[in-house]
C-alpha cells in the first residue's frame, strides 16, 4: 500500500501569470458549476458523466482535454463526498484547479512547475526551503492541485507516493489519553498540558466577543476594521491548533518509533455530540467544542504510516473510571474513583494522575487488540476484606485496529 503525502508549495507569480491563472481558475469553476447544473444530480460515475457533457464543456469553455476531464472528476468528487455528509453541491468557486501528470510537472534542476492553463502552458519557480526539496526530491507526482489563498498568493499542493516502510512486530504498547487539562498523556507518563492552551482559547474568546460588540455599535469604518480582525483573529486561532496537534503528534510518534512500540488511541467518533447533550455552561461547552481533537488523530494516523508504527483504536468506555490495577470501577452506579486529575481505587488502593490510569487501561486493551488474547479484559467479581463494598467488574472491549 502507497502512502499520498501532500507537499504544499509557494508559487512565485508576476502580475501576468497571476492574471493566467486567475482566468483558468474562474474558467474551470464555471465549467465545474456547468457540469453540476447540466447534469442528473444522482450521477456520480465519472465515466458515464464524462461521456454525457464532455464535448459540451470543450466547446463552451475552451478548457484543455485533461482540464475538461479534471473538472467532470472535480464534480463527482464533491457529490460523493456531499452525499456522505447528506447535503448536495451547491455551486464552485474559482479558488483552485485540479492537475494531472498530463498538464502539470515538476523540474527538480531548478525547482519549477508548468502548469497548463487558459492561455496555454506557464512555467513558475518554486518558494520552498529544505524540507520541501527533501520530500520531493527524486519522486515523480502524478497530481497537484492550484490554490489560490485570500492574501491572493498561490500555492501547489503536489501529490506524491511513497511505499512507507512495514511497522515491526511489537507486543509494547504506549496508550495515549485525550483530554482538555493534559492535551494527551500516555502510558509512560509523558504529558502536553493544555493549560497554556486553555488560556490562549479563552484569550481569543474575549476578544472576538469584544469585536464582534464594537463592530455592531460602531460607525461604519469601525465595523469594517473589526471585520478584518476578526478574520486575522480566526485564521491565527486555527493555525496555532494545527501547529500544535502537528508538534504534538510528531513526537508521540517519534517517541514510539525510537523505543519500538505501538500507539493506542481511543476512538472518540461521535463524543462532541455525545458531550453536548449534558448540562453544561456556556464557557464550559465552548471550551470543550474549540479543541481540534480528530485533527490530532488524523495527524497522528498519517505520521505513524510515514514513519512505520502501529497504530490502534480503543473503545473509550470506562477507560477512566477503571483502575489500572485490579480492573474494578466503584461499585456504586454514577460514582467514580476519579476526582478530577486525581484516582484512588477503592480496591486495591492505587492512587496517582487519572489520566495516566487512563492511558494505562489505553495500554491494556490497545494491547489485547495488537496481539489478540481474548475478547476482552477482566478480574473476577469478589469481596474486599474489610467490610469495604464490592467492586463491580466492567469489560474493557477493543474497537478496531487503524
Amino acid at each position: 500500500m502507497k502512502q499520498v503525502l501532500t507537499i504544499s508549495c509557494k508559487l512565485n507569480v508576476s502580475i501576468e501569470q497571476s492574471k493566467k491563472l486567475d482566468e483558468t481558475m474562474q474558467v474551470f469553476a464555471r465549467a465545474c458549476n456547468h457540469v453540476n447544473e447540466t447534469t442528473p444530480e444522482k450521477l456520480m460515475n465519472q465515466i458515464a458523466m464524462q461521456s454525457l457533457i464532455y464535448n459540451d464543456v470543450r466547446a463552451l469553455f475552451g478548457l484543455s482535454a485533461n482540464l475538461t476531464i479534471q473538472a467532470v472528476r472535480r464534480v463527482c468528487g464533491n457529490r460523493k463526498t456531499a452525499k456522505q455528509k447528506g447535503k448536495k453541491v451547491k455551486s464552485f468557486e474559482p479558488t483552485s484547479v485540479s492537475y494531472d501528470a498530463r498538464i502539470f510537472a515538476l523540474r527538480e534542476k531548478d525547482w519549477t512547475v508548468s502548469l497548463t492553463t487558459i492561455n496555454g502552458r506557464e512555467r513558475f519557480a518554486l518558494d520552498i526551503g529544505n524540507y520541501q526539496r527533501g520530500i520531493l526530491k527524486g519522486t515523480t507526482p502524478t497530481s497537484a492541485t492550484l490554490i489560490k489563498r485570500q492574501d491572493g498568493s498561490y500555492y501547489i499542493q503536489i501529490q506524491t507516493k511513497n511505499e512507507p516502510p512495514t511497522p515491526p512486530d511489537s507486543g509494547d504498547v504506549i496508550g495515549v489519553d485525550l483530554g482538555r487539562t493534559d492535551i494527551a498523556f500516555t502510558s509512560e507518563g509523558d504529558s502536553f498540558s493544555g493549560q497554556i492552551v486553555t488560556a490562549i482559547r479563552d484569550k481569543y474568546s474575549d476578544l472576538r466577543a469584544h469585536l464582534q460588540q464594537k463592530a455592531a455599535k460602531g460607525t461604519r469604518s469601525t465595523r469594517r476594521r473589526c471585520r478584518e480582525l476578526l478574520q486575522r483573529l480566526s485564521g491565527k486561532e486555527r493555525r496555532y491548533q494545527t501547529w500544535l496537534n502537528h508538534t504534538i503528534s510528531f513526537q508521540l510518534v517519534q517517541n514510539a518509533k525510537t523505543s519500538n512500540k505501538v500507539i493506542a488511541l481511543e476512538d472518540l467518533t461521535g463524543i462532541r455530540e455525545r458531550t453536548n447533550q449534558l448540562p453544561r455552561g456556556k464557557t464550559e461547552r465552548r471550551r470543550s467544542n474549540s479543541w481540534a481533537f480528530f485533527q490530532l488523530r488524523q495527524f497522528l494516523e498519517y505520521k505513524c504510516i510515514k514513519f512505520g508504527v502501529k497504530l490502534v483504536l480503543v473503545d473509550p468506555r470506562y477507560t477512566s473510571q477503571t483502575c489500572h490495577e485490579c480492573l474494578h470501577i466503584h461499585s456504586s452506579q454514577g460514582k467514580s474513583y476519579r476526582n478530577g486529575k486525581a484516582f484512588k481505587c477503592g480496591h486495591c488502593g492505587w492512587k496517582g494522575d487519572a489520566d495516566l490510569n487512563g492511558a494505562r487501561n489505553i495500554s491494556l486493551i490497545g494491547a489485547v487488540v495488537n496481539q489478540p488474547r481474548g475478547s476482552w479484559l477482566s478480574c473476577s467479581l469478589s469481596e474486599i476484606a474489610g467490610g469495604l463494598p464490592k467492586a463491580r467488574v466492567v469489560p474493557l472491549l477493543a474497537v478496531n485496529v487503524g
